[in-house]
């Protein structure tokens, strides 16, 4: 009997830790579409005509027409662009996220990280909100209202595992775009949690947020920001769980998890990552699969949105090597 079990334990390892080679991209689902070779960090027009997009990590942002495929350059009007992420914002212009210039990974993507605001019409220069942040921010549907966390690197005065979340409204009634009605919504203080702003939804009644945690490991939350209750809707210790693009109603929300990592095998944490789909009932218990990019060497899935129909989601194919959010290319996932 013991050596029964032995041999199929043997077996079951084994079995676990094969992944296919090949690229993902050549067996793409019927609805899957590969919409550019290049780029990251995706994010739909409020129309959900254009997809906005980095070239690369520390470029220039463009704009991708879902229909035409017809692409144009945001910024390549500013000599040296370094920015990392590119939104729309309600009224149709675009928060840039980064630094004003290129200068080592670690300082532009930590300490010189901030806002900007970047008008959409043609020839507009990016303009600085005076913001330092960290990673992303939340940019609501509905309204002028963004999101945003603070870290040590942003903000000395805090202390070196403290982080906070702020809410803000971007002001455009002057003659200088600004950021407004700047409140603090929720603070952690530990490691054990640190804080990456995503999503509003119920009306901008609540906000989704990552929580990072020790050993690359994350939960999805779910903040009330009027009681400033937060829960965790993930609620699975020892895996990697960030949030990601909500759906239309707030009812489901997208995942970068490593669930796949139980029958795939390999490390746990941000590198080994595909889509999930999360119901944001508090009980984690409802977690569907959508990408299987990294059932292949080397592949990941990641980025995802959600177009506010609800009928289509972009995301980026990516590499378990590279750095979070570096993408080679968007492509579009039919939701109906």
């Amino acid at each position: 009997m013991l050596r029964f079990l032995l041999c199929l334990t043997l077996l079951t390892a084994g079995a676990a830790a094969q992944r296919k080679t090949g690229n993902p991209l050549d067996h793409l689902p019927k609805n899957v579409e590969l919409l550019t070779h290049f780029g990251e960090r995706a994010d739909f027009s409020p129309d959900n005509r254009h997809i906005a997009f980095m070239n690369k990590s520390f470029g220039d942002a463009f704009t991708v027409d879902i229909r035409t495929k017809i692409i144009r350059c945001l910024t390549c009007n500013v000599p040296g662009a370094a920015f990392l992420r590119v939104m729309h914002l309600v009224s149709g212009d675009y928060i840039l996220i980064g630094p004003e210039s290129f200068k080592d990974i670690r300082a532009s993507r930590r300490d010189d990280n901030e806002l900007w605001f970047l008008s959409r019409k043609a020839g507009s220069k990016p303009v600085r909100l005076g913001q330092k942040m960290s990673e992303g921010a939340a940019v609501s549907k509905q309204s002028m209202k963004i999101g945003f966390s603070v870290f040590r690197s942003q903000d000395p005065s805090l202390a070196p595992d403290q982080s906070q979340l702020f809410v803000a409204e971007v002001d455009l009634s002057g003659s200088t775009p600004r950021l407004a009605n700047k409140k603090m919504v929720y603070e952690s203080k530990t490691a054990g949690c640190r804080i990456e702003a995503q999503d509003f939804f119920d009306n901008d009644r609540k906000m989704t947020f990552t929580c990072y945690e020790p050993k690359d490991l994350a939960s999805v939350m779910a903040l009330d920001l009027e009681t400033g209750k937060a829960e965790n809707m993930s609620q699975a210790p020892g895996k990697y769980n960030e949030v990601e693009g909500i759906f239309p109603g707030g009812e489901f929300t997208l995942v970068e998890s490593d669930r796949q990592v139980d029958t795939l095998g390999g490390d746990r944490g941000s590198r080994n990552i595909d889509i999930w789909r999360l119901r944001l009932d508090g009980t984690g218990k409802d977690f569907v699969r959508l990408t299987h990019f990294n059932d292949y060497e080397g592949g990941k899935a990641s980025n995802p949105v959600v177009s506010t129909d609800g009928r289509l989601m972009a995301f980026q194919s990516a590499r378990t090597a590279d750095e979070a959010g570096v993408g080679y290319g968007i492509l579009l996932y039919r939701l109906d």
